[in-house]
């Protein structure tokens, strides 16, 4: 009998051993794309942030301002009416010659 290590034993050895390093090597790359994850998802999360912060100094840049002259215009223009430049009649009504529409007759008759 041989107590030398034999060819079969050395190549199990091998075996056992590379198997380890593909594990560990696993392990490692596991750890690395959940790393690359992280990264990807902060570089998102400022990305984000960075098109708000533009996006409301645009909006303040081009903010609409009202023509305030123009609706001052139009209320004195209405208001030179009196009630009749409203859609308030009073206690009289509308007066029916206003409304006539080059008809004499009611609607309907």
């Amino acid at each position: 009998m041989s107590f030398g290590v034999s060819a079969a034993t050395w190549a199990m050895i091998g075996v056992g051993t590379l198997a380890a390093g593909t594990i560990a090597a696993n392990e490692q790359a596991k750890k690395s794309n959940a790393l690359q994850k992280q990264a990807m998802d902060n570089a998102q999360t400022n990305a984000n942030k960075q098109f708000a912060q533009q996006e409301q100094a645009y909006n303040k840049a081009n903010a609409k301002s009202p023509d305030v002259a123009a609706i001052m215009s139009q209320q004195s223009n209405s208001a030179r009416g009196g009630q009749s430049g409203t859609m308030l009649t009073g206690p009289a009504g509308i007066d029916p010659t206003s409304l006539s529409l080059s008809k004499s007759t009611l609607l309907g008759g």
